[in-house]
């Protein structure tokens, strides 16, 4: 078999010639100051850190472009949520310190292979600021769809050469290439509109694993697959591996800190998250961003999502940035529910995390209190405070409280921490041309989004707490969604909302329960091709005012005949003031038990 080598040329890099690192004290902070060259920085960056003596340290880089590769990285166990767990070669390992500040003077950071930039941990104080991410070959494989036989069940392509690096190895498409790691197969694969980057009409993920690839010459390749959705002919596709591999870190994961400023910081590429909080406690992100260099030859920026926030508290602020081009969505903030896998004594449970990709999550702590939720109800019920915590291993944990445990908890019911909740306030920001969701949002506390231009394949603000499969918990209380744009959104393959509440849970739960409540959706201006505005079940209380609809897109409607809002098993549902322009089958479905307590001044006529 002939061997097709193609190998990615980095960025280009201008440095400086020689490095400087000065170290100076003033009250108490250390501030290491450093100076571009053209030497791997990641050692230079370990010895400066080995050397820290304060509990106050300030990074200062001097502008310019500066390389770090993994090889003589920190290689340690990590533990990272809604990515793969493992040995992580990481370059800035930054942890217990009072006070944390880097300053990036508008420098960029050219990562290079597997690497987990930044490990914030145990941190009382962080600012970030005025610093460019990116990778020089990035880990995705693109290519442009040149010809489709849906009957010969194959599909020529002309992968993307120069920035990207694969290998063809028997009649196996490899890819990234880099310092021998490979994805074994395409994996996770989705088709993007070529000029606009940003995925195709009526697009469907597929998971990607060819039986046969073919060299046909000229740089094309034959892959031979049968699919039941092909993507169009013209369409670039991206393609990011396994599932189990393709998440090996964010740009940034913080841990257990708090009082965390990033300013002007933004992320070109990631190899997972562009930004990652756990257990993590008053936080703002402003002017800052997730999305491609302009005019670089790239297609997708993060290869998950551009913010997530896990258990996080205090105040949340995403202010004034930018995000574009993910493989997932641009927020995502939730609690954990854990399951009971056993009533050791009165006092004591044990409980298992249900998603392998929460392993080895911190879930309690010593004085936390923690929600019981019994099925099949699905609501909070007792409250409890925690004495002790005995982790087994990253599966299980024993917690012992310091009263006695609800008489009727049994195996299969459900914790939620409820000391972990932020509120949560994203405003003045892009978020488009991306996969999945603009915003995924679990908190009971204050909720606001306002002022947003948002677009998305997918729902553009999903409200999903989930006793199953993905175990995020947070039945959202009280939300105000205002003043946003809203436009070109929905048009994923598979149907959506610009609004959409809908609790995804386990067979032993009730599937008719009330879960979220209290939720606003008004002034906000919303520009479509025709697809449904809101889509909600099981919600208490949901007022929907003073909203400008256009059917102004010109795109084909992917949803004929479904409603511009439905309801199902929800109470005191209100339309109020709505104005709709454009053709439409019918404004409101609902069903019976939603009915009697729906409020609709026919503002949009029936």
């Amino acid at each position: 078999m002939k061997l097709f080598s193609n190998t990615a040329k980095p960025l280009a890099v201008l440095c400086f010639s020689i490095t400087t690192m000065m170290v100076t004290s003033a009250q108490a902070k250390q501030t290491l100051v450093f100076e571009a060259t053209e030497k791997d920085m990641t050692p230079i960056i370990r010895d400066a850190l080995d050397n820290v003596t304060d509990d106050e340290v300030k990074l200062v880089f001097k502008k310019g472009v500066y390389t770090f590769s993994p090889e003589y990285a920190l290689s340690r166990y990590s533990a990272v949520t809604n990515h793969g767990n493992g040995m992580k070669k990481v370059v800035f390992p930054l942890s217990d310190f009072k006070s944390l500040e880097i300053e990036g003077n508008h420098s960029e950071f050219i990562f290079h292979g597997q690497t987990a930039p930044f490990q914030l941990y145990n941190n009382q104080q962080v600012k970030v600021s005025n610093l460019t991410i990116d990778w020089d070959i990035p880990f995705t494989f693109v290519a442009e769809i040149l010809a489709v036989n849906k009957e010969k069940a194959y599909r020529d392509i002309k992968p993307w050469t120069g920035t990207h690096s694969w290998k063809l190895q028997d009649s196996k498409i490899l890819f990234p290439n880099i310092d021998g790691f490979n994805y074994d197969y395409l994996g996770s694969t989705l088709a993007f509109e070529k000029e606009q980057k940003r995925v195709v009409h009526g697009g469907f993920d597929r998971h990607s694993k060819p039986t046969k690839v073919e060299d046909l010459g000229n740089g094309v390749l034959r892959l031979h697959e049968k699919l039941k959705h092909y993507p169009p002919v013209g369409s670039l596709t991206s393609s990011k591996g396994d599932r189990h591999s393709d998440r090996y870190a964010p740009a940034f994961q913080v841990k257990n800190s708090r009082n965390i400023v990033f300013d002007d910081v933004t992320v070109h590429h990631a190899l997972g998250m562009g930004f990652l909080f756990e257990r993590s406690e008053n936080i703002k992100i402003v002017n800052s961003g997730v999305h491609l260099r302009d005019g670089a030859q790239r297609l997708i920026s993060s290869t998950a999502d551009a913010t997530h926030f896990a258990n996080c508290k205090g105040d949340i602020l995403v202010e004034n940035s930018r995000f574009e081009n993910m493989l997932d969505d641009g927020t995502n903030v939730h609690g954990t529910y854990t399951i009971v896998d056993k009533v050791i004594d009165n006092k004591t449970v044990r409980v298992k995390f249900g998603h392998f990709e929460q392993m080895g999550f911190e879930f309690a702590a010593k004085g936390d209190d923690i929600w019981f939720v019994h099925q099949p109800n699905v609501g909070r019920a007792g409250v409890a405070t925690v004495e002790s915590v005995r982790v087994i291993n990253e599966k299980y944990t024993d917690i012992r409280f310091t009263s006695a445990l609800p008489s009727q908890l049994k195996v299969g019911d459900l914790l939620e921490n409820k000391t972990w909740n932020p509120t949560f306030t994203m405003r003045g920001n892009v978020i488009r041309d991306h996969r999945a969701r603009n915003i995924v949002i679990k908190t009971p506390l204050k909720i606001v989004i306002e002022d947003n231009h948002l677009s998305s394949m997918m729902s553009s603000i999903l409200f999903r707490g989930e006793t199953f499969f993905w175990f995020e918990s947070g039945i959202v209380e009280d939300a105000t969604i205002r003043n946003n744009v809203f436009e070109d959104f929905a048009y994923a393959g598979k149907e959506h909302a610009a609004l959409y509440i809908t609790p995804r849970l386990g067979k032993t739960f009730d599937q008719t329960q009330v879960f979220d409540k209290n939720i606003r959706f008004e002034n906000n201006t919303i520009k479509t091709f025709g697809t449904r505005i809101v889509w909600a079940d099981r919600v208490d209380g949901l007022l929907i005012q003073n909203n400008t609809i256009e059917q102004s897109i010109d795109k084909p409607v992917l949803h004929p005949n479904r409603p511009l809002f439905e309801f199902m098993h929800s109470n005191n549902v209100e339309l109020k003031n709505n104005s709709y322009k454009g053709d439409y089958g019918f404004a409101v479905k609902a069903d019976e038990h939603s009915k009697k307590t729906l409020k609709d001044d026919g503002s949009i006529a029936k």
